[in-house]
């Protein structure tokens, strides 16, 4: 018997959207790994949508044999094909047979006709998993990191839903993820939510009603920040020479992407922070106005495998120590 210890953990690689350009990103991928880095990938595809390099395992799943789907069509069929490829990897992931999951972009219109009933696939990981623990997107550009506090939810919502617990544990979770990938001091900044962080009362009171608080709650159990700072500046902070911020904890969604999608939009990786297992995606969509004309750039899912691979290396001790057969 094998000690899988000692052996690089596999990667679970679904090709996301079939109407999206998924697909071609993940044979570009393919075509540019190594045959180590081939050999730990578990490919979950349809059948015949993408060149599959030689040393690749394709895994067989329900959805392999699908029919052709239309370019850039969103409905309820690659919908379905969507959730059936996202299941087949978290249940190879909670069964030891993969390291981490890197999948894709998925179209969130299609996966709510076919049936997704929660607010984003975060929580849709969360639900498959029976997590009940604290989560949330976290997006990475090479050396900074954000979270946020709110994330798929109307703007009219987000001051409601902002509370000193959930800065706090924001603050926590990006602190963590940090250090687990080798920040041994992460140098955290908070978003204000208002125009020129409430401008002391005058422009809504969030910040010092509940911002700080919650700075304060986090730094009680350990994980300090600063701020919180005006958002239109934040990044501007985060990312000097002297003095930048290793992780920027944001207020709601678009605080944070607008910032790092500007600085990096074809190198973007969104990791799904908090659950038991690594996944990551790019941080990009499924780009329907460029299907089928070779104009995706492949930059952002390398960069999501990449960091797959190094988080899985990192979680190696939950893989089984004893050879599995995988049935593909």
């Amino acid at each position: 018997m094998n000690d899988l210890s000692h052996q690089p953990a596999s990667i679970a690689l679904f090709t996301g959207d079939p109407a999206g350009i998924g697909p071609e990103l993940v044979e570009k991928l393919l075509s540019g790994l190594d045959a180590a880095q081939r050999s730990r990938i578990l490919l979950i595809g349809q059948e015949g949508a993408l060149r599959v390099p030689e040393g690749v395992r394709s895994l067989t799943w329900s959805g392999r044999a699908s029919p052709a789907f239309a370019p850039a069509v969103a409905g309820p069929g690659n919908g379905r094909f969507m959730l059936e490829g996202l299941a087949a990897g978290v249940d190879r992931l909670m069964t030891g047979r993969a390291g981490a999951l890197c999948f894709a972009p998925l179209n969130k219109s299609a996966l709510r006709q076919a049936g997704m009933t929660q607010e984003d696939e975060l929580r849709w990981f969360a639900d498959r998993m029976a997590y009940r623990g604290v989560c949330g997107e976290l997006n990475v550009l090479e050396k900074l990191w954000t979270s946020r506090v709110t994330s798929h939810v109307a703007l009219r919502e987000v001051s409601e839903l902002i509370d000193a617990e959930k800065v706090a544990q924001s603050i926590a979770m990006i602190h963590r993820s940090l250090r687990a990938a080798g920040v041994a001091r992460p140098r955290i900044g908070v978003c204000g939510l208002n125009p020129h962080n409430g401008d002391n009362g005058n422009y809504g009171d969030e910040e010092a009603r509940l911002i700080e608080p919650g700075l304060r709650l986090a730094a009680e159990r350990g994980f300090e920040a600063i701020g919180p700072f005006p958002a239109d500046t934040a990044f501007v902070r985060a990312i000097r020479a002297e003095g930048g911020f290793d992780g920027v904890v944001t207020m709601y969604h678009d605080q944070g992407q607008i910032a790092m999608k500007l600085m990096g939009f074809e190198r973007g990786v969104t990791v799904h922070g908090g659950l038991p297992w690594p996944i990551t995606t790019p941080a990009h969509g499924t780009a329907y106005d460029i299907v089928g004309q070779g104009k995706a750039q492949v930059q952002a899912m390398r960069n999501a495998f990449d960091l797959a691979c190094r988080m899985a290396d990192g979680h190696r001790s939950s893989l089984p120590t004893t050879d599995t057969m995988e049935t593909l």
